[in-house]
Parts: structure tokens; sequence; C-alpha cells
């Protein structure tokens, strides 16, 4: 049941059609929680996880004029999990990941993430463990946009849009 000062969010694969929705976890993350909502809506190129597995993400500039501390952190997202990290450009503008042409040295990068299945481990191949903050929880649509997350795996990313915005 939705409690008044529950936030929503729908997440979508916008060329699949697809999406989800998902709780804010205001009271475990509230300060990052009020960085995304007060930024939505956002949609950016999405990714699939090279390291972590089972997760995917978009990047975009930071949320907030200062960077959040990690709340509620975890290395092992469970499925339905949204979170959030902050990245320098010297932690992900390799051409390994992709996108060094987007990701400067000096700039901070925030990656909103969507894990859909388990036995996933936030890892970044070049600096190890990298916790994050859980900001949020699928409720609905858990099932069919882990169907269009592995359909990205298999078919690529390309072309595709993921999107944030209030529910």
């Amino acid at each position: 049941m939705r409690g008044t000062a529950d936030r929503f969010l729908e997440i979508s694969l916008v060329e699949r059609g697809i999406s989800c929705t998902a709780r804010l976890l205001g009271d475990r993350a509230p300060l990052t929680c009020e960085a995304v909502w007060k930024s939505l809506p956002l949609s950016g190129d999405v990714h699939h996880a090279k390291y972590a597995r089972n997760e995917i993400y978009a990047l975009f500039p930071s949320l907030a004029e200062t960077e959040r501390p990690l709340e509620n952190p975890t290395v092992t997202p469970l499925p339905g999990d949204l979170c959030c990290s902050s990245f320098t450009g010297a932690e992900s503008g390799t051409k390994s990941y992709g996108y060094h042409r987007e990701v400067r040295p000096g700039t901070t990068v925030v990656d909103l993430a969507l894990c859909y299945e388990r036995n996933n481990l936030l890892l970044n191949g070049d600096v190890g463990w990298v916790p994050g903050t859980v900001r949020g929880q699928v409720v609905e649509g858990l099932d069919a946009m882990a169907d269009g997350c592995n359909d990205l795996w298999r078919t690529g990313a390309a072309g595709e849009t993921l999107s944030f915005r209030r529910a």
C-alpha cells in the first residue's frame, strides 16, 4: 500500500517499451533519494554491466551541488534493487567501458542502476569493489524488465534509452 510519504519511479527501456515501478527508500537513503527525485526526469544511453553481472545503468552528471555520502550501502545488490554510485573520470573514463569520450578526467558522473537478477557484485575492473547506495526497490514489473534486460545483454544496447521518471 502506498503511504503519503512514499515516492515511486517508473523505470523504462524506451525502445523496447518495457517499464517497471520502484519505490524510493527515503527512510534508508534520504540524501540520495532527494537528489534523484529533484533531478527527475532523467534518461540516457543504457549500458549493461560488464563486471557487476545482472545490472543495467545510465550515466548522468552529478545530481547535487555536493557529493552525497554513501547511504544504505551494498556491494551485493538484490534483484529489483536500484543503486546509485558516483565515479570520477579516472575510475570510468577508460576505453574498456565504452564511454571514454563522455567521461573526462576531473569530472564526476552518477551511475543510476537497476539490478534485475541475483548474484550481482558491484565491481569496477580498474579500482575494485564499488559500494553503491541502494536507493529503491522495484515493486511492480520486475519479471518483464528482467526479460528486456536479458534481451539487451544478448542483442546489444545500441540505440536503447534508460529512463527514470516520477510515477
